[in-house]
């Protein structure tokens, strides 16, 4: 109720959490006690893309009286009708509170405002820490560290995966860059044999032998297979499978279900653990898990709901 006052004292107003789950559940709540049917939006990254630009496309033409909303919202597009941000939940950072906070009053001679709502005491604590490290100037950017020798991995073999490579042309090359500045010839040649090898505990496996070292001395991908697997696969950040939530009616799981619209994406292991009827928040919505076909999440809404 009190965030709700606050919306309804305010002109637009930002709600910032730290996770989807919780930008679900603060929606839902908002919506229950929403008693003037306030335009209140959802905005994070499960969504579907359509359902967000509707919804960046509504706050820039300001329909909107509130968006609840994750880290999609910390950057981008500018509204300068936001005169309040709240944010639930300890910020993480004093950067991400000030780039946060800077969304309220945008403009430059007028300051921003906003509410922090801790859930905890050590929240509490951290939330004061923030703040009194914006007071003072700081930031938390990481400061930079060398090369991760798991990426130059990955560089050794793309390379290979383009073109046959000298390693002593290659070594060069790497340390041009200034996070591998100070890298040494010995580490290089260790990162090189585990591309080609596995390492002591893959080396006896011959499908980790990535690259192989030909008599003209040039090191070569050490077959087409896999080149394709690393351009299917290439990257640090691993990437979580998920499915496609489809809105259908209730009880209509099958060939009729293909017209529903979809709602977003929903991580797999998570669908995985719920069974035909189990209710779950997703997009603003209390839906009712129909079942899984065809890599897709059927879903209705929920009874009551």
């Amino acid at each position: 109720p009190e965030i709700y006052g606050e919306i309804k004292r305010h002109k637009t107003t930002l709600l910032f959490v730290n996770t989807r789950s919780q930008a679900e559940l603060l929606f839902q709540e908002l919506w229950w006690v929403n008693e003037d049917t306030l335009p209140i939006a959802l905005h994070h990254g499960s969504l579907d893309v359509a359902q967000r630009r509707r919804v960046e496309k509504a706050m820039g033409e300001n329909t909107l009286r509130a968006i609840v909303a994750t880290s999609t919202l910390d950057l981008g597009i500018d509204w300068g009708d936001v005169d309040l941000v709240v944010h639930v939940g300890a910020p993480k950072g004093a950067s991400r509170l000030a780039q946060r906070i800077g969304r309220a009053n945008h403009r430059m001679d007028e300051p921003s405002k906003a509410i922090l709502i801790p859930a905890n005491r050590f929240e509490v604590l951290e939330c004061r820490a923030a703040l009194d490290a914006n007071y003072l100037g700081a930031q938390d950017t990481p400061p930079l560290v060398n090369g991760g020798l798991d990426v130059l991995a990955q560089h050794v073999l793309g390379c290979a995966c383009g073109a046959p490579f000298l390693a002593d042309i290659l070594f060069e090359e790497v340390r041009t860059a200034a996070p591998y500045a100070s890298l040494d010839r010995p580490t290089f040649d260790r990162v090189i044999d585990f591309v080609a090898t596995g390492g002591y505990a893959l080396k006896n496996y011959e499908r980790y032998a990535r690259i192989r070292l030909n008599k003209d001395g040039l090191w070569r991908v050490s077959n087409p297979r896999i080149a394709q697997q690393y351009r299917l696969n290439v990257g640090t950040i691993i990437e979580v499978p998920a499915l496609n939530v489809r809105y259908i009616k209730a009880g209509s799981k099958g060939s009729v279900s293909r017209g529903g619209r979809v709602l977003g994406k929903i991580e797999e292991a998570f669908l995985e653990t719920l069974t035909h009827g189990d209710t779950f928040m997703f997009a603003g919505k209390v839906l009712r898990f129909e079942g899984i076909r065809e890599n897709e999440c059927f879903v209705s809404n929920a009874p009551g709901s």
